[in-house]
């Protein structure tokens, strides 16, 4: 489960630049990386919002740190952040849906927000942006990947978590979330898990028996 870690530390402290006493909104909130980003957000000392898919995994991200958590069938999530934050908006956005929230995303953010781009599982990968609005509120849109990088590069990010994140775990101050681990021999079900959407944090897959 090192995997998320990684992720989210490159992501959203690293090119995100996220700072205690800033206010960050984590999609996918019951997610894997959504649970560790809240978990680490809220740890390092950031007011931290989500969005998941029921209200139940809406619960979970709040017991894990969130302020807030919008249940993103049912709310409008820009809506939610704008009242939230009394019309500032977020420092920060770790997004991994893509080009669907993109300009609603750019609305969520502050002067000086970061928008930080993951993935695209809505489907999208293409998107246009107001260029006077990306000025005039001096905005950032980045976004990472881990797979293309060098070994070299990431043992930096490894000792960072060394450094940074390996008191908070060792502690207890951030803590990974399992769903349920399956035996090799049932990875299809653990497959049919993760396509149903139900679970909050990681579903893993055991070498060794359950």
């Amino acid at each position: 489960c090192a995997l998320p870690i990684f992720t989210v530390w490159t992501n959203v402290f690293d090119r995100g630049r996220l700072v205690a006493g800033e206010s960050a909104l984590v999609h996918g909130g019951s997610s894997g990386i959504g649970t560790t980003a809240i978990q680490l957000a809220a740890a390092r000392g950031a007011r931290v919002f989500a969005t998941a898919g029921s209200d139940d995994k809406c619960r979970a991200c709040i017991e894990l740190g969130a302020e807030r958590a919008v249940n993103y069938r049912r709310e409008d999530f820009a809506a939610a952040i704008n009242d939230a934050t009394s019309g500032r908006g977020v420092d920060l956005i770790l997004d991994l849906v893509g080009a669907d929230y993109f300009a609603r995303n750019i609305a969520s953010l502050a002067v000086n927000g970061r928008l930080v781009e993951i993935g695209f599982m809505g489907g999208q990968s293409s998107a246009s942006i107001d260029l006077a609005d990306l000025l005039r509120r001096r905005l950032t849109v980045t976004g990472s990947t881990l797979r293309a990088r060098g070994v070299e590069e990431k043992g930096a990010i490894a000792a960072a978590l060394r450094r940074e994140v390996w008191p908070l775990l060792e502690s207890g101050r951030v803590t990974p979330v399992i769903y349920r681990t399956f035996p090799l021999a049932d990875a299809a079900a653990a497959h049919r898990l993760m396509e149903s959407g139900a679970h909050v944090g990681k579903i893993v897959l055991a070498t060794e028996p359950v």
